[in-house]
């Protein structure tokens, strides 16, 4: 294989793990089929082999490659897993894993911070936000999604909301009511109750150890599928890459669409956090959701979804009315902590005593 690498452009490592993961999902390295050596991959490249060795454990982190002893590293993605009957064992709904607790985010910092955009910001913070919220959050949410999950959007796709649930609620307006939506079982308990509240028709698709059961999938009716792919809630199931895969194909189907919920992936201990389905998706036809509930403080009642761009027309026309949920100071405090940096040291301390934490176990 040629694989050409830009020396100048950082890290190299994802440079190798982004095409060879693109020639597995390609079938050029088809199931079951073994990596070239990380000697002779780094010879050909021009990296060294620890550079390789980390684009390996980047495939195996995301669940396209396995290392198998005398081997070496094998490819157990199968882009035609999906819609097969499913092996995996199925997850009990009286499962009951305890939510994850994490460092506060520090309150000096957060003080300090406040302090800064009312100095700065003054008479500006009273102004009314605009419907979508301020462009100055949606900008810097723009850039941390482009630096940390792969998501390359405009601006004008990220809306800004006071909460998931709160953007459930804009989601069943804009998508309609005529629609089945189908969620995980078991699933984060809001959801449910945020459908049944809006009186549309769901139903629930069971989760195996690798995600949604694929004949449940299959035999579903649903025309907009709403999944956690990373540790879904209360059970734990990250989706596999095959699994990932096969949502987005699932939803290549004339008017369907994938609720791609991201809650808790941030504080993700591998490499980096797993491919989001919106990045991975080239359909137009995922919405993108998170919130900062976890990373700063549920207090904060801030979200944000990114629509796919078809829909943009749509929503101003059915909910352009809707003011923004999020108090404009809160916003710029938000937009402050991102653009200097803080957010994301914050998130590294959390993850690096996360991978401590397991290390010693």
């Amino acid at each position: 294989m040629k694989y050409i690498i830009d020396k100048e452009k950082r890290p190299l490592y994802l440079q190798i793990y982004k095409q060879i993961r693109d020639d597995i999902i390609a079938g050029i390295f088809s199931y079951n089929t073994k990596l070239p050596s990380k000697r002779n991959l780094a010879e050909e490249t021009g990296v060294s082999t620890i550079t390789v060795e980390h684009a390996y454990a980047l495939l195996c982190d995301e669940g396209y490659v396995e290392a198998r002893e005398r081997i070496g590293f094998v490819v157990i993605f199968r882009k035609t897993d999906g819609f097969a009957v499913s092996v995996n064992i199925e997850v009990p709904h009286s499962v009951n894993h305890t939510e994850n607790t994490y460092p506060d985010f520090p309150i000096s910092v957060l003080n300090k911070t406040m302090r800064k955009v009312l100095t700065e910001q003054g008479e500006l913070l009273l102004e009314k936000s605009p419907n979508r919220g301020c462009v100055q959050l949606r900008e810097a949410i723009k850039r941390y999604l482009a630096r940390n999950r792969g998501i390359i959007v405009d601006t004008e796709q990220i809306i800004i909301g006071s909460g998931s649930e709160y953007l459930y609620g804009l989601i069943v307006e804009l998508l309609g009511r005529n629609l089945t939506y189908a969620i995980e079982s078991p699933s984060y308990k809001k959801i449910e109750q945020v459908y049944k509240a809006t009186e549309i028709a769901y139903c629930s698709l069971p989760l195996t150890s690798s995600g949604i059961d694929s004949n449940a999938l299959a035999k579903t009716d649903a025309h907009v599928l709403h999944t956690t792919p990373y540790r879904s809630y209360p059970s734990g199931v990250t989706a596999t890459a095959s699994k990932r895969h096969e949502y987005i194909r699932w939803a290549e189907r004339d008017a369907h669409y994938i609720i791609e919920d991201d809650f808790e992936s941030e504080f993700s201990v591998l490499t980096k956090p797993t491919e989001t389905l919106f990045a991975l998706s080239n359909n137009d036809n995922v919405i993108y959701l998170n919130t900062f509930s976890k990373t700063i403080s549920p207090s904060l009642r801030i979200g944000y979804m990114v629509l796919p761009k078809h829909l943009l027309k749509v929503f101003d026309e059915k909910l352009g009315f809707y003011s923004c949920t999020v108090p404009t100071f809160m916003q710029h405090v938000l937009t402050e902590l991102i653009d200097n940096g803080d957010f994301e040291r914050h998130i590294n301390r959390v993850r690096r005593r996360k991978r401590k934490e397991l290390s010693n176990k």
